[in-house]
């Protein structure tokens, strides 16, 4: 085991960087965030400049050691988690060619529309891969690059994602782990590169970094990138894992048939499996942070993204006089005197297209049955019940497609912290709520655990089960069995009604 008695863990998502220092049991130290912003350049784009993460991570570290007090020889190791599906193109002296496409952006749809024809069109290509493919998705980004900025795919001697950015800046080697390539295409039984399908669809495989394992110490700490973070040049660095693997484990989600829920600027519905199923519904298989076992996976692109507008538009003079939270307060607040239902009132959530329960990038958000009757309060409590049906929905088939079954429904990220979004959800999906110590920490969390298991701190990822705090219960309140079965039967119906008119409002030219 490595020498020290702390874990120094990011979080590097969408919207910025959550540090951790925690001890080897996952028990929270000192925390801090920096936050970055992201680019849109054109309609459907999402760009963030690499240097702004390292920036973020330099920052955070410096923060928590300085709070804690703890010295950098104290650090066993660095690792992280972070938002898959970025794509660092890099030239051959290691130099960032362009800003990241982030897994956000939605530019390569033709692309993707192009790769699945050359296998026989969609259905044939869902039987061969297990899932569609949108613009969003890496090979057809890859593809972008090399169609739309030739020059960007010649000089791009390899690329890395967010992760594998972060190793090469802390170590200097170029390297992906295994969570993270099997978001672009990765054997996830002989956990290899998928080389002949990308090659097939016309990528140039030289271009793949090696892969490591999300519990592998990568190499030390260079001289300059200790310099940068102020830790002891040498420290360990474990490669990390996705945003995705990594929750699963700070929610305690690591064993067969094991889920959690994440709610934050998206959200997801992941559990642990060691099988491979092939993906349909939207639902794909990815890699865990546990190198012998897999998640399946129902990605929703948008969920707080979709409070934090509706609560940016409707509570402006609550965030004038006290901030982004006061307007999620009163958000709250009138989310609770609304009548269940929202009286008759629908969100629908897909505010830049969805992948889960229905894999659509070209879908928009709408307030549906909006009368004069409905006050602010009823659009509060539709955007926690429309996101919540989208839940509903991803459950039925992730359940209903992969013969699991989940009788609670274990959350985390920011979301978790709304006590009326909570029992909405419990209430919607007839089931039990936990919401785990730290939500909004988990993921970070969850990569520092994941690298304690690296370092040789735990025997495996079994142990690290009961690691895992729950501070919140929410249990379906009596007498609403049902109530949500006519507006959830509409919503499912709202999307077969709308796709048509959406195909035509969103499609690109």
């Amino acid at each position: 085991m490595a020498g020290g008695t702390y874990i120094l863990a990011h979080d590097v998502g969408t919207s910025g960087n959550k540090a951790v220092l925690v001890d080897l049991d996952g028990r929270l130290v000192a925390k801090a965030v920096q936050p970055y912003r992201v680019s849109y350049p054109r309609p459907g784009w999402a760009e963030q400049d690499p240097e702004d993460w390292w920036g973020a991570v330099a920052r955070t570290t410096r923060e928590v050691l300085g709070r804690s007090g703890v010295a950098p020889e104290e650090v066993a190791c660095l690792t992280w988690s972070y938002q898959l599906l970025g794509i660092v193109p890099m030239s051959r002296r290691g130099e960032v060619i362009r800003p990241a496409i982030l897994w956000l952006d939605s530019r390569a749809e033709e692309e993707a529309r192009k790769a699945m024809r050359k296998l026989g069109g969609p259905r044939i290509f869902r039987l061969l891969a297990g899932a569609t493919i949108t613009g969003k998705d890496g090979i057809p980004k890859l593809l972008w690059l090399k169609r739309q900025e030739p020059e960007t795919y010649r000089a791009m001697d390899f690329f890395l994602d967010v992760g594998g950015y972060l190793v090469w800046r802390a170590t200097g080697r170029a390297v992906m782990d295994l969570t993270g390539a099997s978001a672009f295409g990765l054997d996830l039984k002989k956990k290899t590169w998928l080389r002949g399908f990308m090659s097939y669809l016309g990528l140039d495989t030289s271009k793949l970094p090696p892969l490591v394992r999300s519990v592998e110490v990568v190499g030390g700490l260079t001289r300059e990138a200790a310099s940068d973070l102020g830790l002891k040049e040498g420290t360990p660095v474990v490669a990390g894992a996705g945003d995705v693997p990594s929750a699963s484990v700070g929610a305690g989600a690591v064993g067969e048939g094991e889920g959690h829920l994440y709610l934050g600027t998206s959200a997801w519905l992941a559990v642990v499996t060691s099988r491979t199923p092939r993906g349909k519904h939207g639902v794909v298989a990815i890699q865990s942070a546990d190198p012998s076992m897999n998640l399946l996976l129902a990605e929703m692109e948008t969920a707080g993204a979709c409070v934090e507008r509706v609560a940016g538009e409707l509570y402006r003079h609550e965030a004038g006089s006290g901030g982004r939270e006061a307007a999620f307060e009163a958000m709250n607040a009138e989310a609770e005197k609304a009548p269940p239902g929202s009286a008759g009132l629908i969100f629908l959530p897909w505010m830049y297209g969805e992948r889960s329960p229905i894999s659509d990038s070209l879908l928009r958000a709408a307030f549906v049955n909006l009368s004069l009757d409905h006050g602010r309060e009823h659009l509060a409590r539709s955007v926690y019940e429309g996101i919540s049906f989208n839940i509903r929905w991803a459950l039925e088939v992730v359940e209903g497609g992969f013969g699991v079954r989940l009788p609670s429904l274990r959350v985390i990220g920011g979301g978790a912290l709304s006590r009326p979004w909570m029992q909405i959800l419990a209430d919607v999906t007839n089931r039990p709520v936990e919401v785990v110590q730290e939500p909004q920490e988990a993921g970070a969390v969850g990569a520092a655990l994941t690298a304690a298991v690296g370092i040789g701190a735990h025997p495996g990822f079994p142990h690290l089960r009961n690691l895992v705090r729950i501070a919140a219960r929410y249990e379906p309140l009596p007498g609403r069995e049902g109530l949500y079965d006519g507006p959830y039967r509409a919503f499912k119906d709202l999307y077969a009604a709308l796709r048509g008119i959406y195909h035509r409002l969103n499609r690109p030219g």
